[in-house]
């Protein structure tokens, strides 16, 4: 095909160890994008140091109908890592993400387009359904109350993974690359024009989600000591809570030895205090040092990712940068 000048459309798609699906990507890609041709596409595969033959079967591939570029990162840094080497590679007036997996139907780009042609800087979908165990649509919920409590009032109850956004947005992005942090809420508090739409998530129709406890713990974490200082006034509440229930049961320790003189000396009261106040003193310094270790990250000023090679695939798979 054709090399793609200025495309209208990027969409960025984070590629880790995806070796069995990417056919299927590759044809829904072209299909839908064969169909769609006024959007003059640019597909930015985002190779995230898969461990399988994901970045082979990438430029072996067949691409059709869209301007297919392939950034080769040089080891596993994270999905949200990933989606910002697609952005800051990104050539498109209007930039998107979507997944490996294709849960998130490709119709989505129609949508959002729509909601940027109408004038928005920002277009989010947010999932109605998504198929899920238990134990992780309970931390799901949990995650987006807390986030909708204390961090953007906006935040769907629902979650959300796929969002539209502008050149505007971009260059702001690009600007401040942030280490343990979150692409999606950097972008929504950024307090540009918005509007949101929900779909129906479909279900996973082959590999294991990449999504693991782990990362949903790092995220959980890193979305609030990252957006919010609701982590650190929580330590200080805490601290004046404990040094007002001090004041009040040492005056009654005192009134009762003066008027009472009833009080059996014992230690199971005090290993009690002590086990409530040391674990109390360690989850508030657990928190202090979370923001410690985040201004130690953000002043060495090491990359968040590292790009090995780009590929351009539309006549060669031959890398063109280094």
């Amino acid at each position: 095909m054709a090399e793609t000048v200025n495309p209208h459309i990027s969409v960025i798609i984070p590629v880790y160890n995806e070796y069995e699906g990417i056919p299927v990507l590759l044809q829904s890609l072209g299909d839908f994008f064969g169909e769609h041709s006024h959007l003059n596409a640019e597909v930015i595969f985002v190779n995230d140091g898969s461990r399988d033959q994901s970045l082979d079967r990438l430029l072996t591939g067949e691409h059709r109908n869209y301007h297919a570029r392939v950034i080769n990162l040089a080891r596993n840094s994270g999905s949200h890592a990933a989606l910002r080497a697609g952005i800051l590679n990104a050539k498109g007036d209007y930039i998107c993400f979507n997944y490996a997996d294709l849960q998130d139907p490709l119709e989505l780009v129609l949508r959002m387009k729509e909601g940027m042609d109408a004038g928005h800087d920002i277009v989010w979908a947010y999932r109605e359904n998504a198929k899920m165990s238990f134990l992780a649509k309970q931390f799901s919920r949990m995650y987006a109350r807390l986030m909708k409590k204390y961090v953007f009032s906006n935040f769907p109850e629902k979650g959300f993974d796929i969002l539209m956004f502008n050149r505007k947005v971009a260059n702001e992005l690009n600007k401040n690359i942030e280490p343990n942090s979150s692409v999606f809420l950097q972008i929504m508090g950024m307090g540009f024009k918005q509007m949101s739409f929900s779909y129906e998530k479909r279900a996973r129709a082959y590999g294991e989600s990449k999504w693991t406890y782990a990362k949903k713990i790092k995220l959980f974490i890193d979305s609030f000591v990252a957006f919010s200082y609701a982590p650190i006034r929580f330590v200080t509440i805490i601290g004046i809570a404990m040094f007002l229930l001090g004041i009040i049961l040492s005056l009654y320790i005192v009134a009762r030895k003066l008027f009472f003189q009833d009080l059996i000396v014992g230690w199971t009261a005090t290993v009690c205090i002590l086990l409530i106040g040391f674990g109390i003193t360690n989850i508030s310094l657990g928190i202090i040092a979370e923001y410690l270790w985040r201004t130690l990250d953000a002043s060495r000023k090491r990359p968040v990712f590292i790009v090995d090679e780009i590929y351009e695939l539309e006549n060669k798979t031959e890398p063109i940068s280094k």
